[in-house]
């Protein structure tokens, strides 16, 4: 599941082109489908939350969103692609490598427009603009929102998805349905995303635990049985606006309501 680690190394991957020349692109999808960058350079690739943004140096930029499957395959040209042809949303070639985009949302903007697309995102936790303050500010803007539905609104801080939500809340002692409002240690709770996601930057495997064995990286997400810290069953519910809930795992006994 492509959260904001996995699309900061996804973005390292397609560095692969930066200098580059395109030898031709193919986009397959209705909207694009005429468009050809060929004889474009490639200025860089940058993540930003869970967005890619791929600048070329006549000021356009390619950006592209993972979604929950998609994946930016680089290898070199020629070689036979690891996933089925009709997944392929758009492939770009140079003379030696071809990048493939599986099952991305992709589209074509200005590079000066960007902000047209990712302006709304909080600050990023692998970015440059990296506040921590500006963070806590926004996700104090919504007192009333459940602190788990919070976190996945990326328009407070960009990258978290929900293994990073479930894991933070429970480092940080907090039950995802406490209100906003009600957590007493906010910036801690901030604090934990960002060294959970920078520790992960670089890795390709996900452990929060500190123990590599299977079933046992994770604290709570996707856990079933009892708590590894004390050993009380794990909870799930759905939590977030309606139509758009997502699967909340939390330990009842580690992550009191209220807690914080």
């Amino acid at each position: 599941m492509p959260e904001g680690d996995s699309v900061f190394r996804t973005a390292r991957r397609l560095d692969a082109l930066t200098g580059q020349v395109l030898t031709g692109s193919d986009f397959r999808i209705p909207s694009l489908a005429t468009v050809d960058l060929a004889g474009r350079r490639v200025l860089e690739t940058v993540s930003r939350g869970k967005h890619l943004l791929t600048r070329l140096e006549d000021g356009m930029t390619l950006h592209s969103h993972l979604k929950m499957e998609g994946q930016w395959v680089v290898q070199m040209a020629g070689r036979p692609w690891k996933r089925p042809e009709h997944e392929a949303r758009v492939v770009l070639h140079t003379e030696t490598t071809e990048a493939i985009g599986f099952s991305v949302l992709v589209d074509l903007v200005a590079t000066q427009a960007e902000d047209s697309l990712v302006g709304h995102l909080g600050p990023d936790l692998l970015g440059p603009d990296w506040d921590a303050d500006e963070a806590v500010r926004r996700l104090r803007r919504l007192p009333h929102v459940p602190v788990g539905e919070a976190l996945l609104d990326q328009r407070n801080l960009a990258g978290i998805g929900n293994i990073y939500r479930a894991e933070t809340c429970f480092l940080a002692g907090v039950d995802p349905h406490t209100r906003v409002d009600q957590v007493t240690n906010l910036p801690k709770l901030v604090a934990i995303a960002h060294r959970l996601l920078v520790a992960h930057r670089d890795r390709s495997s996900r452990i929060t635990t500190g123990d590599r064995r299977p079933g046992r990286r994770l604290w709570v997400y996707r856990r079933q049985g009892p708590c590894l810290r004390c050993g009380t069953p794990i909870r799930t519910d759905e939590i977030g606006p309606e139509g758009q809930e997502r699967t909340a795992w939390w330990c009842p006994s580690c992550q009191p309501p209220r807690g914080g």
